[in-house]
């Protein structure tokens, strides 16, 4: 029976780190990794485990929140809809154009 492999998302939900970590942790060789048919990096089992027991994080990031003021939701709002504000006003000027000769 073949030994199943496990994909780069596996192992960096077994670790607990990003999907890049665990790239970064197999391009500075400290992860070994098998590449399958050339393309597909996939790792063992038991590698893993063993990895896991002498793995540190390098840190636990935190997450910090900011306030969101009134003012960075004003300019949110204006930088993601400009296009359709600016829309709407040249469509409201051609408008008046036009019924300006009625």
């Amino acid at each position: 029976m073949a030994e199943r492999l496990l994909t780069v998302r596996d192992v960096s939900l077994i670790l607990g780190i990003s999907e890049k970590e665990v790239m970064d942790l197999v391009e500075s060789k400290q992860l070994d990794a098998y590449k399958v048919g050339g393309v597909y990096i996939r790792f063992k089992q038991e590698q893993i485990t063993e990895f896991r027991k002498l793995f540190k994080p390098a840190s636990k990031k935190t997450i910090v929140f900011q306030k969101y003021t009134l003012k960075d939701r004003i300019s949110d709002f204006f930088y993601f809809n400009d296009f359709y504000i600016l829309s709407i006003l040249i469509i409201l000027l051609i408008l008046v154009i036009i019924f300006q000769k009625y």
